[in-house]
């Protein structure tokens, strides 16, 4: 089955949103624990919404959920953990979640550009709004430096 535009739009917001939420559980054990528990609530909220994003993109948008590529998240992870050897393991994480970020703003900003049902619309600004929220928090995160007992 062939994906028109729209659908393929939401396909690709519900990509990044899962990417994104891999990536931060797949690295969690990396942060130090101040971050760790800064990123906890943004990723839980993340995690609720990519949820009801599913359920309304089989119910309104016809879509089958699809299977993460594997290959791709176990790249970036080795990649994240090569870059981590010359710099600082918690300031490349952050980089990654800045460009996670900017995936799913861009993602988000394509499906914006689509009619959408009016139950997916509000879900969808909620995402936006927690993406915004969630850069803040690791431009602020990134601005401060670790102390002697967090390493």
């Amino acid at each position: 089955m062939f994906l028109d535009n729209r659908q393929v739009a939401m396909d690709s917001v519900l990509e990044a949103l899962a990417d994104s939420i891999d990536y931060f559980q797949d690295n969690i054990e990396r942060l130090r624990p101040s971050l760790r528990d800064a990123l906890k609530p943004h990723y839980a909220a993340r995690l609720k919404q990519m949820r009801q994003l599913q359920d309304l993109a089989r119910a309104h948008l016809k879509m089958l959920p699809r299977d993460a590529d594997v290959e791709r998240d176990d790249f970036l992870w080795l990649w994240s953990r090569l870059k981590s050897f010359v710099g600082n393991d918690s300031q490349v994480l952050i980089n990654e979640l800045l460009e996670q970020e900017r995936v799913l703003m861009q993602a988000l900003s394509s499906l914006y550009t689509h009619p959408l049902p009016d139950p997916i619309e509000p879900v969808v600004e909620e995402c936006m709004q927690g993406c915004r929220k969630l850069i803040r928090e690791l431009y602020a995160l990134q601005k401060r430096k670790p102390t002697a007992n967090a390493l």
